[in-house]
């Protein structure tokens, strides 16, 4: 077989490493000058967050995350993930006796200053959760890609994607802004873009824009210990002195707008933890996820099996676990068990 991988984004970018290391001829095409010029570079990139909001079938991948990281540390230099432990609590009480899986724990005021010893106003309880971690998106999705050139991918950048090549009801590749690519098998894990190119194929595949802002800053060393996530700001190191934040959901928002929440967000910071005063802004942007309505659809698009669809929230958790199982589909042609629940619209074709 031979594939093509269009967008290279963490999951294209995951699909291009795995394939190629399974010795498949791959192209990986994008349309911006560089691996994650997209949203994955505007992703706060949290690994494991969120407790329990794992739509779908990302419930059934869940398992394999922290797992799927170790070993890609393992199998690449440059790939390096901080794990620092998360806190996160939020303004509601009710949820103080609610169950909590496995590896959480609620912790009292006293265990959050220990681990937040820069925090100005610890609540009275959070949630502990010491395996979560976090990448620089940016360093990572780099990592894949140039080991999948190491590998024997073609790489191909500042290349749209114009539409799938078709002959009758069979995908033979894809035209794109530097021609025409060949495969026997397509992976569109373009985001945002997928639906668009699928519409000969599936025209109403459920992908929505969600609007997220991201802010960066510079702040001394180690002021922000784990990933913080409380009601009023999402903030942690992605490298000493440097930290990310995140703002509410912007949709829209105005450039004179967006520069003032992200000094609302310097404030928030300011006011949260102490030793902060010298935190300076050094740019927000506003990313544009894909969010399937249904979690992660992943598979065929079609009863021949020359297109595929990879395409989740969040995708920097899964998209290790994700670009694995993916190529065990397609170069042992068998379905994988976890990703029985992704289907896109239920179809399985297998």
């Amino acid at each position: 077989m031979s594939a093509v991988v269009v967008g290279t984004g963490i999951v294209g970018s995951s699909v291009a490493y795995h394939l190629a290391s399974r010795g498949v001829p791959v192209t990986l095409l994008d349309q911006g000058p560089a691996p994650a010029a997209g949203v994955t570079g505007d992703s706060f990139a949290w690994i494991g967050g969120c407790g329990g909001d794992w739509p779908g079938g990302a419930r059934d991948l869940r398992g394999s995350v922290l797992a799927d990281y170790r070993r890609l540390e393992a199998e690449l230099p440059h790939v390096a993930v901080r794990w620092t432990g998360s806190l996160a609590w939020t303004r509601a009480q009710g949820q103080r006796d609610s169950p909590l899986g496995p590896g959480r724990f609620r912790v009292g005021r006293s265990d959050i200053a220990a681990l937040e010893p820069n925090l100005r106003n610890p609540p009275e309880q959070a949630v502990h959760t010491p395996s979560d971690g976090g990448v620089d998106p940016a360093a990572l999705t780099n990592a894949l890609v140039d080991a999948a050139r190491a590998r024997g991918a073609t790489v191909i950048h500042n290349s749209v994607v114009t539409s799938l090549k078709m002959t009758g009801e069979r995908v033979e590749g894809v035209l794109s802004a530097t021609g025409f690519h060949a495969a026997t098998t397509v992976v569109l894990a373009a985001g945002t873009g997928i639906p668009k190119l699928c519409e000969p194929l599936l025209p109403a595949l459920p992908v929505a824009a969600s609007a997220a802002h991201l802010v960066r800053l510079t702040a001394p060393a180690h002021l922000v210990r784990s990933i913080v996530a409380g009601p009023d700001l999402e903030v942690r190191e992605v490298r000493d002195g440097d930290l990310v934040l995140t703002l509410p959901q912007v949709e829209d928002m105005p450039t004179a707008s967006s520069e003032q929440a992200a000094q609302e967000a310097l404030r928030r910071l300011r006011a949260a933890f102490r030793g902060s005063d010298s935190c300076r802004l050094l740019g927000s942007r506003i990313g544009r996820r894909p969010m399937p309505s249904q979690g992660p659809a992943i598979g065929y698009l079609t009863q021949d099996r020359s297109v595929y669809v990879a395409v989740m929230h969040s995708a920097i958790t899964l998209a290790p676990t994700v670009g694995r199982l993916v190529a065990d589909e397609l170069v042992s042609g068998r379905p994988a068990p976890e990703l029985r629940r992704c289907r896109p619209r239920g179809l399985t074709q297998w």
